[in-house]
């Protein structure tokens, strides 16, 4: 997992005192007959159901996104049904990290790990990973490369009262870790891809191997574990884990190790 912590950027230049008032205008024409000439096209796709993505529909079929829902609640619309769920068992002994924010806790691990101090939200969906434990792996001239064990949660439904959906809401959250989290361009081999019962409460589980080559890097690829939990809240609980390629070979089992862990705190 790539984290920079650079300071913000300094703010934009003022354009040079003597830039020629005639050449702004002329800008200023040209954007807006391409910006009518845009909204045109869009229209007339829209009209068709063409627009980029979507197969085509009609007007009957047509029914206007709610901007009032989260964004994964508005892509994964709730289940009809629930899963069936065995007994919560009791927690695996040894020390435990509690996350009280999202409502899990799994096993925590001693040297080199340690505690994760911040508020990271990357991402379109800005999952907001607040608990967990990291080690740098390598610095290099993207920032610090590190291994990680991070928990958080993000808004998945309207209200308690729906099954959510989470086979949609896990490979939705996997398609940002993939394009917000690592080098790009990258591959994608997915490992494991099921509903699982992880302490007695429903969960997408998936594991994933990413494949990227990204200059002074030494890491070329990277094992990830990926976890949505129904915690019974509006809010999902997820749990990820990402182990460097350059350190797989002793550190890769913790990712199994830390899904099988998970209960409800």
């Amino acid at each position: 997992m790539h984290v920079t912590l650079n300071p913000p950027p300094p703010p934009p230049s003022k354009p040079p005192a003597g830039i020629d008032r005639r050449m702004l205008r002329w800008f200023l024409g040209a954007g807006i007959a391409i910006v009518a000439v845009g909204l045109v096209v869009v229209i007339a796709m829209a009209s068709q159901g063409a627009l980029p993505g979507k197969a085509p529909t009609s007007a009957d079929d047509y029914e206007a996104p709610d901007e009032d829902l989260p964004p994964l609640a508005a892509m994964c619309p709730p289940l009809a049904e629930a899963p069936e769920l065995g007994e919560e068992p009791p927690p695996p002994e040894g020390e435990r990290t509690v996350d009280e924010s999202s409502g899990i806790s799994y096993n925590a691990y001693g040297d080199p790990w340690l505690p994760w101090n911040q508020n990271w939200d990357a991402g379109e969906l800005e999952v907001a990973y607040t608990t967990g434990q990291y080690f740098v792996t390598e610095n290099y001239s993207g920032g610090e490369y590190l291994a990680s064990i991070l928990s958080g949660s993000v808004a998945a439904r309207v209200n308690d009262g729906s099954d959510l959906d989470l086979e949609c809401t896990a490979h939705q959250v996997a398609a940002d870790v993939r394009v917000s989290y690592y080098p790009q361009p990258n591959e994608m081999e997915v490992l494991r891809d099921e509903m699982v019962d992880i302490g007695g409460r429903a969960a997408w589980v998936m594991r994933m191997r990413f494949t990227f080559d990204e200059p002074g890097l030494s890491a070329k690829d990277e094992l990830v574990g990926l976890a949505l939990i129904d915690v019974g809240r509006p809010e999902a609980a997820v749990l990820y884990v990402s182990i460097p390629g350059s350190h797989g070979e002793e550190f890769d089992w913790v990712v199994d190790d830390v899904l099988d862990s998970v209960r409800a705190s």
